[in-house]
């Protein structure tokens, strides 16, 4: 129990307040009740005898204290969310409201959280989600970015550029791979800023010392601050491209090997444990299926698959893959959720798959979505219509299945944040679906 000494006193906005420091000491060192201590996370000498003023909301300051005291987040209806997520940013103390709201992510315990109506119906190209639990949405030319509460930033407009891919390499920034238009030196990527749209810089090809336009595709980073995308050019500049994500320099180039196709690649896939990168160039952007490792340190392809040249009927045409780095495996999957699953430590080149058609069997919609795969944290998650499945265990066997019958087929999705965001094709309307926060003992 607190003693006097413990205890201090607030006046916020008119409005007296008592609290202890044990309390204040939950809101952790980076927020504005740290400076109330020492380094030893004991009390300022004049703390305790000095009432505070605080010239901010009062009705939001309670319920910001009882979150210290209890960690339990209520809000009462007449307080609107907004308003309290501005006084906790004021406070230093959004990562707890982000705690009591939703928990740590686990496939098996999501809930749709809420729906959001997009711009362009029927034209959604990508869903990205950021660290923060945030996100983007890329349809057409336009970029629309959202913060965590999802109040939407400015749009980011590439001039009738057709965006390929957006990626976050932080919090505040987003890399986006455009089209190169003909007839005009654009097209490639840039990086820019997340909360307001402005391109800081772009990331341009460099061959033969003259620098080229291109159309970059698919993106990837790495903890090296080294940002990876496939490339396409007019002249030689096929294949792979490497850059300095801090200064945007070009650093690397693995060109496309005759035979092979990287320069036209859907995925990538930074692997930290083999410091590879997964390179997939996947049907119908390609007659044939390509899958690869590369090694940048050597520029070798360190491990390849193909379905050149085998006997493949359209039910087997591999429509995503994923490296999971945990089993040494990449796992694929066709157009009716069945999934595959190939050794990285051999160059056999077999495909062993699961058959999970009998599950998908029924109504398929007008224009039906290729299904996407992601993994996080030991669990597998690939998107079938309108519906995302859940896959746990050695044998990834199905454990639960997400579902909004509203806004047609699952066109893309992407964990981050601690959520799930999927983007549907038909209304382009993206769902956000949370683990719920674990009960407080």
């Amino acid at each position: 129990m607190a003693i006097q000494k413990d205890r201090v006193r607030f006046n916020v906005g008119g409005r007296i307040f008592e609290t202890t420091s044990t309390t204040l000491a939950n809101a952790g060192r980076d927020s504005l009740f740290g400076a109330m201590f020492d380094d030893n996370w004991d009390l300022q000498p004049d703390i305790t005898t000095t009432e505070h003023f605080i010239d901010r909301n009062p009705d939001c300051f309670a319920i910001l204290i009882d979150l210290l005291r209890t960690r339990e987040l209520y809000i009462p209806t007449n307080i609107p969310e907004k308003l309290l997520f501005r006084e906790a940013l004021f406070y230093g103390l959004m990562d707890h409201v982000r705690s009591a709201k939703w928990g740590p992510f686990d496939g098996n315990r999501l809930h749709l959280s809420q729906s959001v109506k997009g711009w362009a119906p029927g034209d959604g190209t990508a869903i990205r989600a950021g660290p923060d639990g945030g996100c983007c949405v890329a349809h057409g030319s336009m970029v629309h970015v959202y913060d965590w509460m999802l109040e939407e930033h400015p749009p980011i407009n590439l001039d009738y550029q057709r965006v390929n891919d957006v990626i976050w390499v932080d919090s505040e920034s987003i890399v986006i791979s455009a089209c190169e238009r003909l007839g005009r030196d654009d097209g490639g990527m840039g990086l820019f800023s997340a909360s307001t749209g402005e391109l800081r810089y772009k990331f341009h090809v460099t061959h033969e010392n003259q620098v080229k336009s291109y159309t970059g595709g698919a993106l990837s980073f790495n903890s090296d601050y080294k940002l990876f995308s496939s490339c396409k050019g007019r002249s030689n500049e096929y294949g792979i491209g490497v850059w300095d994500q801090v200064t945007g320099k070009q650093i690397d180039f693995f060109y496309q090997p005759v035979g092979w196709s990287t320069g036209d690649a859907d995925k990538l896939q930074w692997l930290n444990g083999t410091n590879c990168l997964l390179v997939a160039t996947l049907f119908p952007r390609k007659d044939n299926c390509y899958i690869s490792l590369l090694d940048f340190r050597d520029k070798s392809m360190v491990w390849s698959w193909s379905d050149i040249g085998t006997p493949i009927s359209d039910e087997r045409r591999v429509r995503d893959a994923i490296a999971m780095e945990e089993t040494n495996s990449i796992c694929v999957v066709n157009e009716y959720e069945d999934l595959g699953f190939m050794d990285m430590r051999s160059s056999s080149g077999l495909v062993r798959w699961s058959s999970r058609s009998r599950l998908m069997k029924g109504k398929m919609f007008d224009e039906p979505c290729y299904p996407k795969l992601a993994s996080h944290e030991g669990q597998l998650f690939s998107s079938m219509n309108d519906s995302i499945s859940v896959f746990c265990g050695p044998d990834w066997v199905l454990s639960s299945r997400l579902r909004n019958r509203y806004g047609g087929s699952i066109c893309d999705f992407s964990i981050g944040g601690d959520r799930l965001f999927a983007l549907h094709s038909e209304e382009n309307v993206f769902d956000i679906w949370e683990t719920q926060p674990p009960p407080i003992v």
